[in-house]
């Protein structure tokens, strides 16, 4: 099932399976600005990642002495368990809990929200973490949202680019067949904000940053004035990725980051995890800004 919210400038869908956000359309032109999920392609508009980023050695993590099969991005995607929790004029907030399910791959008494707030051209969507056990609750999160380009008629994929915030210096981390983070980098970013599309930019996966200075990126295209920027202040990583032949690309800040090839697979000390005490609370938001 769908909830949606609109304002005077934009109309989100949020679907509850999953709290996969489906829909960002202008209220103003009518115009949808998320990828539409072709089957054929790549069957998801924007999905929610926790408590795991990217793939997992060999598909489990060792924690205490035993072994815990943490899937791929984790278990809020796709997950019919998920539930609306809350709706209100301008928000939509789904929750999910530990239970004995969750409870068999990922050894933490946890609880997920995760709000999507319209705020005038503004998509905040702000995640929630509660650690209701009694131990250290270990964790990723991180947002996978797919946005369409080609937007515009006459307009092809070549003419659009991501600009980032300020003037970058950063390769991308190569990814091994696996989904594994090898040890070897590519220079993508050099003196430069500018990063244009093209049909084989994604040929070898993501491009996974881990040292970027921007906090913000923008979706533009040198035809139009439309712009779709992801402002990302809480988050340490960025994946930019789309499958080939989609007309879309993914902007992904993230909490964590996939397993690298030589890791042992101790959950405690894998990169980028997040570590949160018994009783506590965190949170964590992007933004996805809309101008038109």
């Amino acid at each position: 099932m769908n909830y949606s919210i609109e304002n005077q400038h934009l109309k989100i869908a949020v679907q509850e399976t999953g709290a996969e956000l489906v829909q960002i359309q202008s209220t103003i032109t009518g115009k949808d600005f998320l990828w539409d999920a072709d089957p054929n392609v790549w069957a998801s508009h924007a999905p929610v990642l926790f408590p795991a980023i990217g793939a997992i050695k060999d598909g489990f993590v060792y924690y205490k002495g035993k072994q815990y099969a943490v899937p791929r991005h984790g278990f809020i995607r796709n997950n019919a368990d998920v539930k609306l929790v809350n709706q209100t004029a301008d928000s939509l907030t789904f929750g999910l809990k530990a239970s004995e399910k969750t409870l068999a791959i990922y050894p933490f008494e946890f609880e997920f929200l995760i709000t999507y707030s319209l705020d005038q051209n503004k998509i905040v969507v702000n995640h929630e973490v509660i650690n209701h056990g009694n131990d250290e609750m270990l964790f990723s999160v991180g947002g996978h949202p797919a946005f369409k380009c080609p937007l515009h008629e006459g307009e092809v994929y070549e003419d659009y680019y991501l600009e980032f915030y300020a003037v970058e210096n950063d390769s991308t981390w190569l990814l091994e067949k696996n989904g594994l983070v090898s040890n070897t980098t590519k220079p993508v970013l050099e003196n430069t904000n500018i990063l244009h599309l093209n049909r084989h930019l994604f040929d070898n996966d993501a491009l996974i940053f881990k040292h970027l200075v921007s906090k913000q990126v923008s979706l533009r295209s040198t035809k139009s004035s439309q712009v779709t920027t992801v402002h990302y202040d809480d988050f340490q990583y960025l994946g930019i990725w789309a499958k080939p032949g989609g007309n879309f690309v993914c902007i992904e800040p993230w909490l964590g980051i996939a397993d690298n090839a030589d890791s042992d697979q101790n959950f405690e000390t894998k990169e980028g995890i997040l570590k949160l005490s018994a009783g506590e609370t965190f949170e964590a938001k992007f933004v996805i800004e809309i101008s038109e």
